[in-house]
């Protein structure tokens, strides 16, 4: 089943390819111009497109990409001189360690509470559940961003300044994932684990706010599900204990709709946490790819644009192992 589900991802990457390259072609403004400077004449911006290779047709800029692709070189970023691969990956562990943060700060959130709320249906939890439902998608991250800076940093000063991954009292672990959590305890370094725990905190929860909504629905409308299953009645008839039944048999079930929101939830807001990274100064993928657009940037652009669909092929593969992994009937072969 491995196998053929990396079969079937391949078709998608390469659609990616071609899209993200004619899409990027679309994109309004000149990189060579950008490059060259405002100064610049049009000798001078004509020497630099044809260095880039933008002077070329654009089929034949297509296949030297391709083959550019086939040799592992994404290109190098006209916005930092640095290669697109070495760019991509200095900032990835920025976007995953935030990204992962948030979502197990939300899960630990919305699952108990998508429990609680489908066993006591009508209850102060069921209503305090839609609550946090409709502020979840109704708030933009941006403004859940800055309320919570306003609110912990301005005024009660118990929040470090949002100013990236680490306080300049830190000095960076030694790189071994990237994560700086992993990294500093890997090292030792428990001050700068509880610092780059404490930078970590605000943009975490910005973004568990927002992630937490369709976690908590899912989890509340499979559980109800679940919980009206003929499987449950008979394990309650045998006379197996609540906890049993609602562990062991309900929850076990309603993990699978709450596993594939999960993955869903997690390709879009590693794409999408932009906002979050602006606001707290976050040296992501997600800035990395608004800084590449504003400047037709193909190459990072498009880099980016592949970097995401890797991740999700990798991803659908990972809650495919976990199906199998929480119900047996599905098999991995």
């Amino acid at each position: 089943m491995i196998l053929g589900r990396v079969a079937q991802a391949l078709p998608v990457v390469a659609g990616v390819v071609v899209i993200s390259f004619l899409l990027t072609r679309a994109l309004p403004g000149d990189p060579a111009a950008y490059f060259a400077g405002p100064a610049a004449d049009a000798a001078s911006i004509a020497e630099i497109r044809e260095a880039l290779g933008l002077d070329k047709p654009l089929i034949q800029q297509f296949f030297l990409y391709v083959g550019d692709l086939a040799r592992g070189d994404f290109g190098t970023a006209i916005s930092t001189g640095q290669p697109v691969a070495a760019d991509l990956a200095a900032r990835l562990p920025a976007s995953l360690e935030l990204t992962l943060c948030a979502l197990l700060l939300s899960c630990a959130v919305a699952v108990p509470l998508g429990v609680l709320a489908a066993t006591r249906p009508g209850t102060w939890v069921d209503h305090l559940c839609r609550v946090l439902v409709t502020a979840g998608v109704s708030m933009p991250t941006f403004f859940t961003g800055i309320v919570l800076i306003y609110v912990f940093y301005y005024l009660a000063g118990i929040a470090p300044s949002p100013l990236g991954r680490l306080d300049f009292i830190y000095i960076e672990p030694p790189h071994v994932t990237g994560f700086y959590l992993i990294d500093a305890a890997i090292a030792g370094d428990f001050a700068t684990w509880l610092g780059a725990l404490k930078q970590l905190v605000l943009p975490a929860t910005t973004l568990a706010l927002f992630t937490l909504a369709p976690i908590a629905r899912m989890t509340r409308a499979a559980m109800l599900s679940a919980l009206s299953a003929d499987f449950v009645r008979t394990a309650r008839a045998a006379g197996l204990g609540r906890r049993k039944v609602l562990y062991g048999y309900a929850l076990r079930n309603a993990l699978l709709p709450v596993v594939t929101t999960l993955g869903m939830v997690f390709s879009f807001t590693l794409g999408a946490n932009v906002l979050v990274e602006k606001v707290f100064a976050w040296p992501g993928i997600g800035s990395y790819a608004v800084e590449a657009l504003v400047v037709s940037d193909y190459a990072a652009v498009q880099g980016f644009v592949l970097a995401m669909a890797l991740l999700f092929v990798l991803l659908n593969l990972l809650i495919d192992i976990a199906y199998a992994l929480i119900d047996p009937r599905i098999g991995l072969s």
